[in-house]
This record gives C-alpha cells, sequence and structure tokens, in this order.
C-alpha cells in the first residue's frame, strides 16, 4: 500500500509536477528552525500571497521612469502610465474567463462593490431586498447593510441572510434555490461569495445567476477568494457583475488594487453611476467637458486614474499565471487538496475536522479544519504550527484555514504540517 506519510511519496509527487519550478519564482519566507533559517510551510495564499520575484522590478521600473521621466512618463515608452491599466487587462480577462472588455483593476474590493452597487442595487418598495449568506466577510455585510439603509429600507426586514442547512456550516443549492424561490418578488440584488471565507465552500456562480435571473434580480458576486484559485468562467456566468481584491491567490502585495467585472450586455448601460474623469470616453476625456461620457465596458466604472506602483505587482503576478493556465493550476490544486485530506483522514480524524465540503467541485485551495477539542485547544494547535514555521491562520471562533497554493505550495509543504499537527498531539497528549 501508499504510504501518504512518507517523505518519498511526497517527493515523488512534487518531483513529477509540471508546474514545480514556479515556487523559484517567489520569495518563501524564512523560519528560524533551531539556529538554521528554513522555508516557511505557507498556507496563507488565502489571506496574502507571496510576492513574485519579478515584482521588484515592475516597482523599480515605475520609479525609475519616474525619476527619469517625470510627467512625460504618461506616454514615454516602456509601460507608458496614460494607458497602463491596459497592460494588465488581456490577461486578467484570461484568469476570471472574462471578455477584455469586462474586466478592469481598480480601486480595493468594497469601494468597487459600493460603485457596482450604486448601478445595479436599484430598490423599489416592491424590490427592496438583498439576498447574501449568513457569515458573510464583514466588509460585505457593512456594506451590504449600508447600502440598504441608504435608500431607506430596513436591513431587519431586507437583507436576507441565507443561513447554513449542512452539517459543518455550508449551504447546499437547494437552500438557495428555495430562498430565491421564496423571496424572488421582493430581491432586488443577490450578493453572493465564489469562495465562503470560512468554510471554503465554492458556489455554482452560473446557476445562481440563472436562478437569480429567472427571479427578476440582479446577480453579482465578491470573487476575493476565488479569483486565482478556481478556473472561473464569468462571461458564460451571466452574473451582472463582479468584484475581486488582488492580495489573496493573485499575489500583488498587500492593500493590492482590486477588480472588477461588468458583463458586456451592460457596456453601454444607462443605470446611474457614480462617475468620475478616468471612466470618460477615451477619445473626448482630454477636452475637459462637463458632460460625463463613459467608457463602455467595466472601464467606464472608473473614477481616477490608475495606481501605476500599484498595479505593477499585479503585472509580475498575472506573468506568472500566464505561464501555469488556470487549468493546470486547478488541477494541481486538486492534488494537493486532496492530499491534504487524505492525511487527515488517515492519520489526524481524531484531532482535525474538516468544515469545508468533501466534493472536489464544492471547494478551491482551501481547507477549512476545526479542532476537535474547542476553541483553546485550537489555538493552541494553531500557535504551535506558527512556532515551527507552519503557517495558516486562523478565524473565530475555531477555524485554521490551510490553504496549498499550486504556484509555490508543494506536497512536501502539506506533509509537514500533518507531521507538526502528530507533532503537536503527542506532546499534549
Amino acid at each position: 500500500m501508499t504510504d501518504l506519510f512518507s517523505d518519498a511519496y511526497a517527493q515523488a509527487q512534487d518531483a513529477t509536477d509540471p508546474l514545480r519550478e514556479l515556487r523559484n519564482e517567489f520569495h518563501i519566507p524564512l523560519h528560524d528552525g533551531h539556529g538554521m533559517p528554513e522555508e516557511q510551510a505557507y498556507f496563507c495564499g488565502n489571506s496574502l500571497g507571496l510576492q513574485p520575484k519579478g515584482a521588484r522590478a515592475m516597482v523599480e521600473e515605475v520609479l525609475d521612469k519616474w525619476a527619469r521621466d517625470a510627467v512625460e512618463g504618461h506616454f514615454l515608452e516602456p509601460a507608458p502610465w496614460m494607458p497602463y491599466h491596459e497592460l494588465v487587462r488581456e490577461q486578467l480577462a484570461t484568469v476570471v474567463g472574462a471578455q477584455p472588455s469586462e474586466v478592469v483593476a481598480m480601486n480595493s474590493l468594497t469601494a468597487n462593490l459600493h460603485l457596482m452597487m450604486v448601478s445595479f442595487y436599484r430598490p423599489t418598495r416592491e424590490r427592496p431586498a438583498i439576498l447574501m449568506e449568513a457569515g458573510a466577510f464583514p466588509s460585505d455585510h457593512h456594506a451590504l447593510e449600508s447600502q440598504v439603509r441608504f435608500h431607506g429600507f430596513d436591513p431587519a426586514t431586507d437583507l436576507i441572510e441565507l443561513e447554513a442547512d449542512e452539517a459543518d456550516g455550508t449551504i447546499s443549492m437547494q437552500a438557495i434555490e428555495r430562498a430565491i424561490a421564496k423571496h424572488g418578488q421582493r430581491l432586488a440584488l443577490i450578493a453572493w461569495p465564489g469562495v465562503q471565507y470560512r468554510t471554503g465552500q465554492a458556489f455554482d456562480l452560473k446557476e445562481i445567476a440563472r436562478l437569480g435571473h429567472a427571479a427578476g434580480a440582479i446577480v453579482g458576486f465578491d470573487l476575493a477568494h476565488a479569483v486565482g484559485n478556481l478556473p472561473l468562467q464569468l462571461h458564460d456566468s451571466d452574473a451582472d457583475f463582479a468584484v475581486w481584491c488582488h492580495y489573496k491567490y493573485m499575489n500583488s502585495g498587500p492593500g493590492a488594487v482590486g477588480g472588477c467585472f461588468v458583463h458586456a450586455r451592460h457596456a453601454r448601460t444607462d443605470r446611474p453611476r457614480f462617475a468620475g474623469w478616468w471612466g470618460h470616453d477615451q477619445a473626448t476625456r482630454f477636452r475637459m467637458g462637463p458632460e460625463f461620457v463613459p467608457t463602455p465596458g467595466a472601464d467606464g466604472w472608473q473614477l481616477s486614474n490608475p495606481p501605476i506602483l500599484g498595479l505593477a505587482p499585479l503585472r509580475a503576478s498575472l506573468d506568472l499565471f500566464g505561464r501555469a493556465g488556470m487549468m493546470a493550476l486547478r488541477e494541481k490544486s486538486l492534488r494537493l487538496t486532496g492530499y491534504l485530506e487524505a492525511v487527515i483522514r488517515e492519520r489526524l480524524a481524531d484531532t482535525l475536522q474538516i468544515v469545508t465540503p468533501r466534493e472536489p467541485e464544492r471547494r478551491g485551495a482551501q481547507l477549512s479544519l476545526r479542532v476537535i477539542g474547542g476553541r483553546e485547544r485550537g489555538r493552541a494547535l494553531f500557535e504551535f504550527l506558527a512556532s515551527q514555521g507552519v503557517l495558516g491562520d486562523w478565524r473565530e471562533p475555531d477555524v485554521i484555514r490551510i490553504s496549498p497554493a499550486p504556484l509555490y505550495n508543494t506536497h512536501t509543504d502539506v506533509l509537514r504540517f500533518a507531521r507538526t499537527v502528530e507533532a503537536w498531539r503527542g506532546a499534549s497528549a
């Protein structure tokens, strides 16, 4: 029988990994392992992705141009700043499965969510409600609740939070369908995650959009934990809009510029929006006229000129995604997450409960793990892992999230995690 817990098995899997060289393109943080620095087993790509080694050169290119060319840097090659955001458009569209005109890198996630709701959450007395998942990331909840209040409605009745109906806190598609059927005539908007941040559950975006539209609602997605993690098909999903960040699986740095998708059918919408000069049609922008004429497509929701220094690391990351391809990354992710699940069920089932769905199509790179024995025991394990250079992250009240990112994590990393848990269990018995 194959010994999943052996060095030989993990090393053999890594040796045959067609994407193994991409790990060398990242800075792996070091841990002081008893006086000898060693690379961390870093599983926090769902919180902050590692720095691509190419990011520094991209940022320095901008700094050098600023020093050398000053304002002329907007127009001079290489990589002039005036159309700089267009440098990420094609590759970003490929990552999220969209037409290039449907995506734009701008602002931050929650700012983009508010901008999208200005246009796409248009409540009426008959249809004031938003459907979201219970236990959503607080920023989403704050944004949605504030929009309901801003329009003069009551979140107590008009912000509908769908509770989990499955044993580990996950939500079935049947429950989503029932909620849409129940509230459909009142729904103005369905705002749903691509991957739920605490449980790691992935959702069928196309089916949610179909159900929502059939009920007469607008459908938008928060893809913070899905972009760069799953091979999305945003255009084909028929979602009205989506927003995301680039500092997680997209490895573009802390507070990185966010991303936004607006479906092509809204490219020339007459829906209201908050307008800014950079969203004005490029052909007439510099005539400086008072009338706002939006650029067709997602670009028309831009407000100000893009943050060039903020976009530079995204260029470096997208180059790596282009080299790998999302389907190949997904295949490796399935292997890594499957291996993590297998070693937990084989050797650690008395210590860790996997909250994330077992079905591969219902999850991405993240497994959310509940430590058996309660919060105090969970925190003790989490802190022990960190002390040994195995870095996941903690989510209250009792979940450790472990996310093997296929661009840089390995089977050997996963095995190290499992062995460290085993060492803690033995020491704490």
